[in-house]
């Protein structure tokens, strides 16, 4: 009886411990996995940097996604922000919910890599016909995660919980419309089951060799906001100034004055900051003074509270400097993306993983990119980490490198085996510590 009774107990105190439930996760297995689908992944690559497709209508690739997830026995889920593929893997046993990210859209650039698969794809834009291309690395990211669910769906035995796929359109976003992330988050992507914390990866950003995992608690990449400003004075003729209220001579100023809001009132030491002037639009005739001028440009920060500062500070410098010279400037703003924070708890926990992957490519302090990336929206809602994955390849020159949305901008394929290692690593990770 008392025998009977120690057994019991002790088989008790198994399933409690998840011993029985659960065998331990194996990481030779998982990079065995990995490494005999990287053809695989090598083909998706090349297949979808032939057929790019804007945001929102990556209609092809999400088919591909689709097909892809359903063979490795995925639930897919299609209809969310138009074209997002959402594929789950349960593994029957209780645990959280594990989500992995990758963008699909391409970019409305020329491509000028000379490759074999490059993209012939035309598009129109602005109205004349471009080029098309996937020209910030997201034909990477796609083929990285779908061999990442493979490897998933492998090592389904030793997990417990759930993985979530999210294959995101509209990362690069489109003008006065919400972005393929923030539509997804709207839309209960994030939900049913809910998602505990969030993986993704982006090639490319900086010039780091083949291999490199490179990232930050806390802000990792900025926020961005974009404005808008318009300065109307008074037309005349360009022989008369005097008689008008010249615009042009204003915005000089306020492009001027703008330039030292970051230099002279904004305390770097916190944090950096960026404000760029990007279009500016006077006129049609050199000899009058115009009535009007319009100009735009984009502000970049990583924290919350000097963010609110320089929209504050961008709208004051622009109506002053108007005011002081008779014309008026009307100031607008549309919010981008918030800021790219890696949770940083959540990134301490992951480090061993990213470490297994990495070894000595490791760089888990590197500083923040004043780029934008819509994963952000994620982060708002659940623990989320995004790592850059070097893709520049060995012995290349730093200084030459194409970087993303150039038309030479050409990842090194050496790199896909290390984003389909890492993804999956730190899922089953994550899924095995919990």
């Amino acid at each position: 009886m008392k025998r009977a009774t120690l057994i019991t107990g002790l088989l008790l105190g198994s399933l409690a411990s998840g011993a029985l439930a659960q065998p331990a996760l194996e990481h030779a297995k998982l990079d065995a996995a990995a490494a005999q689908v990287l053809p695989q992944v090598v083909h998706w690559r090349r297949d979808l940097h032939a057929h790019p497709e804007l945001a929102f209508h990556e209609r092809r690739t999400a088919d591909l996604v689709a097909r892809e997830l359903s063979r490795m026995g995925y639930e897919v889920t299609r209809g969310l922000a138009e074209t997002a593929v959402i594929g789950l893997l349960r593994t029957g046993r209780p645990g959280p919910v594990v989500a992995l990210r990758a963008d699909m859209d391409g970019l409305p650039v020329t491509e000028d890599t000379g490759l074999p698969f490059a993209s012939q794809q035309r598009v129109q834009q602005g109205g004349k016909e471009v080029g098309l291309m996937h020209a910030c690395g997201h034909d990477m990211h796609v083929a990285m995660l779908l061999g990442a669910a493979q490897v998933l769906a492998e090592l389904r035995g030793q997990l417990s919980g759930s993985v979530k796929l999210v294959f995101q359109p509209a990362e690069e976003g489109v003008p006065n419309q919400p972005n393929g992330a923030e539509r997804l988050v709207k839309a209960g992507v994030l939900e049913n089951p809910k998602v505990s914390a969030m993986f993704g990866l982006h090639v490319g950003i900086t010039p780091q060799p083949t291999g490199t995992v490179s990232l930050r608690a806390r802000g990792l990449m900025a926020g961005s906001d974009t404005f808008e400003i318009t300065v109307k004075g008074r037309q005349t003729h360009g022989a008369l100034p005097w008689n008008g209220v010249d615009p042009v001579v204003v915005a000089a100023q306020i492009v001027l004055g703008l330039q030292t809001i970051v230099s002279r009132q904004t305390n770097l030491t916190l944090a950096p900051a960026v404000i760029t002037v990007g279009t500016l639009h006077a006129g049609q005739r050199a000899n009058i003074v115009p009535g009007e001028v319009t100009m735009s440009g984009t502000i970049r920060s990583f924290d919350p509270a000097m963010r609110e500062q320089l929209l504050v500070q961008v709208r004051r410098t622009a109506e002053q400097l108007a005011l002081a010279s008779g014309a008026t400037a009307a100031v607008s703003f549309d919010a981008g993306y918030p800021v790219t924070w890696n949770d940083p708890a959540l990134t301490a926990k992951m480090l061993p993983s990213l470490r297994r992957v990495a070894g000595e490519q490791l760089l888990s302090d590197v500083a923040p990119s004043t780029t934008s990336e819509d994963f952000s929206y994620y982060g708002q809602h659940v623990p989320s980490l995004l790592f850059f994955l070097g893709v520049n390849p060995p012995g290349a020159d730093p200084a030459l490198w194409a970087a993303n949305h150039s038309p030479r901008f050409n990842p090194d394929e050496a790199a896909l085996l290390t984003g389909v290692r890492t993804l999956a690593s730190l899922a089953a990770d994550y899924l095995t510590a919990h």
